[in-house]
């Protein structure tokens, strides 16, 4: 299954606790699950990782957590390999504008 956001079409969604390492440089889609619909609540960006925590670790986790249960939280990918990560960043923040992603509300820090 994909997502198309603007021109790009991210792989998935799956269910944010079936994700693993390791990762390539993607953007990515936080998603929230109600019934059959998804809804953006995130956008970002990452190089490459090995962490397995990238998620629960991240400092927007608890935004997350409170438009959906960790249950009904998805992730989406756009892999970017061999990206800069001021590409990646241009591209999040095309995608933070069109859809106002509520926990990119700050903008200040939408990167990882």
């Amino acid at each position: 299954m994909a997502i198309q956001i603007l021109n790009y079409e991210f792989l998935g969604p799956i269910r944010l606790s079936e994700w693993g390492p390791p990762m390539e440089e993607v953007l990515y889609l936080i998603l929230s699950k109600s019934k059959e619909a998804f809804q953006i609540i995130y956008v970002g960006e990452s190089g490459k990782t090995d962490d397995a925590g990238f998620f629960t670790k991240h400092d927007k986790f608890k935004c997350w957590l409170s438009h959906a249960s960790e249950q009904n939280l998805h992730l989406c990918i756009y892999p970017m390999w061999g990206s800069e990560q001021e590409q990646r960043q241009r591209i999040v923040r095309k995608i933070a504008e069109k859809y106002t992603p509520p926990c990119n509300s700050d903008n200040t820090n939408i990167e990882q």
